[in-house]
């Protein structure tokens, strides 16, 4: 059912963290003052300091706004919608993308670009969204454990030194894999029934155009508010970037370079106590076991006005 979103009667705030990806922040918030502004009932634009705590800063925005919109990457749109997520009197959510793979504004299809995404906030319905959660943090797009953390400490170092460019990512990719010297040991508990790996890489994945991009299955599960995981079945360097570079292809496939796991909700634990977790693109070292679910609905988002496929909506084909 479409819920509708009076833009005129809205007070909104804009979270603009676009400093570290493309885009300009000053840039973008002189857009959004000529062309949102005008249509609200009041606007206001924040630039995120660096080092500010965007959950705290979207928490205090929600007492006082009827829309908040998160204008950066995925870790950006993570944070806003945790914040939001967690709200008793929760504020609906406006996306702009302005990161490297943008995976949640291209789920929503807002945009691919600033100028898009303003363009579905002037003309826009509010649709119920479901999120990851592990532990409490939500995910949009994916939660890591083994070699993929690593992968983004190279990458933002490649990026401090020569900016944000994806092909950098792809790089990152390519030597942190060579660099790989220890499997995980893993443990994953379903439906009460423990099964144990030894793996170079396990993931959870919440985007379904972060899956279809890669020619991997599981997208259906995800729209059916499932999770799936991904166990990688190297252990070692060389089996894994050979498994990568069939990723990058679109042929990776179950069985020979992976097993998959879907189910609702699971546990994962591992041989540490603690490990690095990479969650929508960022790092974070998360005590185990990691317990995931969905979080079903729990973000009220704003999207283009008329859905991509019209028989979804009802309307004649």
């Amino acid at each position: 059912m479409t819920e509708t979103f009076d833009l005129a009667r809205a007070r909104v705030a804009a979270i603009l963290n676009l400093k570290s990806g493309r885009g300009n922040g000053d840039g973008l918030g002189q857009q959004l003052q000529d062309r949102l502004a005008p249509r609200c009932a009041s606007f206001r634009a924040v630039r995120v300091e660096k080092g500010q705590d965007l959950i705290r800063l979207a928490t205090d925005l929600n007492t006082d706004h009827d829309l908040i919109i998160a204008a950066g990457g995925d870790g950006t749109q993570a944070a806003v919608a945790q914040a939001l997520a967690d709200a008793e009197l929760p504020a609906v959510m406006g996306v702009i993308p302005g990161g490297t793979f943008n995976y949640f504004a291209r789920d929503l299809n807002v945009g691919e670009t600033p100028d898009e995404a303003i363009e579905t906030l002037l003309n826009a319905r509010v649709e119920r969204v479901s999120v990851g959660d592990m532990n409490g943090k939500v995910f949009l797009n994916n939660i890591s454990l083994g070699a993929y953390p690593e992968i983004l400490e190279r990458r933002e170092n490649f990026y401090k030194r020569w900016g944000r460019r994806r092909v950098l990512a792809y790089w990152a990719t390519l030597r942190s894999l060579m660099d790989l010297r220890h499997p995980l040991l893993l443990t994953a508990t379903v439906d009460g029934e423990e099964r144990r790996f030894r793996t170079a890489l396990a993931f959870v994945a919440q985007s379904e155009t972060q899956l279809e991009s890669f020619g991997l299955e599981a997208a259906d599960e995800v729209r059916r508010d499932r999770l799936p995981l991904f166990i990688a079945k190297a252990e070692r360097a060389l089996p894994l970037v050979g498994a990568a570079l069939r990723l990058a292809l679109g042929r990776m496939s179950r069985g020979e370079d992976f097993e998959l796991i879907v189910s609702d909700h699971f546990i994962i634990d591992t041989d540490r106590p603690t490990r690095h977790v990479a969650h929508d693109g960022e790092r974070s070292r998360v005590p185990a076991p990691l317990k995931l679910s969905i979080r079903k609905d729990a973000l009220r988002v704003l999207v283009p006005a008329r859905a991509a496929n019209p028989a979804a909506e009802g309307d004649p084909a």
